[in-house]
């Protein structure tokens, strides 16, 4: 059977996205991990003093998850296995554990944390989780429901070594899944990037995706990321696939100044896939 993980910190934003991947379970067949990693207070005087024992970290983390796995469960008449699992340490590290053991469909995450420190705690390990979890990662904005269901699916490509870089079979695996529409999103701005390539690398990336019948779109913006959001939000798209190392996914996120990103300030799920 194939499970969703979905990482919790009990903010409502991670709690929306376990309520997404819930839905998402029940649509496609599958159980869903929930799974918390906590740390132990320390307070930093002149001495190092550890706030609170292991054992009262273990079992707060344990009674919390088990108080949602219920929640989950009643929500969802029991429709869907659910799981639960702690542990103590490194977010990512452990996550990343846990989803070589499991072998996931999807992680579904939160985009932001909690309140006060959103993009420093939850935001940071959502970014981490993206630059080195190999297995897809879906990152649902604060409020997205799952609602109908993910029926139409954006690719952002740039028409470059499009052979080398496409994830075809996951991509080919999403759409069947939901049975959903695809769609091939490419942003330029006055044909910067159009190079004398571009024309080879569109046609060999249709020959790759025909027998999905994808519809291509051409988009006409200065910044990529605004361009590929304008154009989820405007055309309902519910998923939009994405390279990270294509994007500017991580850039700039700790700098208050930084230009609006793909993950952090799109309405849409946005789903990133490695090449």
């Amino acid at each position: 059977m194939k499970t969703i993980i979905v990482p919790t910190d009990f903010s409502p934003v991670s709690l929306n996205a376990v309520n997404f991947a819930a839905d998402m379970a029940i649509a496609i067949d599958a159980s869903i991990l929930l799974f918390h990693v906590y740390n132990i207070p320390v307070s930093y005087s002149d001495v190092p003093v550890v706030l609170v024992s292991v054992e009262e970290m273990k079992k707060s983390s344990e009674a919390q998850l088990e108080d949602l796995k219920q929640k989950i469960l009643h929500v969802t008449s029991g429709k869907i296995k659910v799981y639960a699992e702690s542990k103590m340490g490194n977010t990512v590290d452990e996550l990343e554990e846990l989803c070589k053991r499991i072998q996931p469909f999807a992680v579904v995450m939160g985009a932001k944390g909690k309140t006060g420190l959103e993009k420093v705690v939850f935001g940071s390990t959502t970014l981490t989780a993206i630059r080195h979890i190999t297995w897809p990662v879906i990152c649902v904005p604060p409020g997205r429901e799952y609602g109908k269901g993910i029926k139409k699916i954006g690719f952002a490509c740039d028409f470059r070594q499009v052979v080398e870089t496409t994830p075809v079979q996951f991509i080919r695996q999403m759409v069947n899944e939901f049975k959903a529409e695809l769609h091939i999103l490419n942003v330029d701005y006055k044909e910067k990037h159009f190079r004398p390539e571009t024309p080879e690398q569109s046609f060999l990336l249709h020959n790759m995706l025909e027998d999905l019948k994808p519809q291509y779109h051409f988009i006409n913006h200065q910044d990529i990321e605004d361009g590929i959001n304008e154009f989820a939000e405007t055309n309902n798209l519910d998923l939009v696939i994405a390279i990270p190392k294509k994007h500017k996914l991580l850039d700039g996120i700790f700098k208050h100044s930084s230009t609006k990103d793909l993950v952090f300030h799109s309405h849409v799920p946005v789903m990133c896939v490695h090449e």
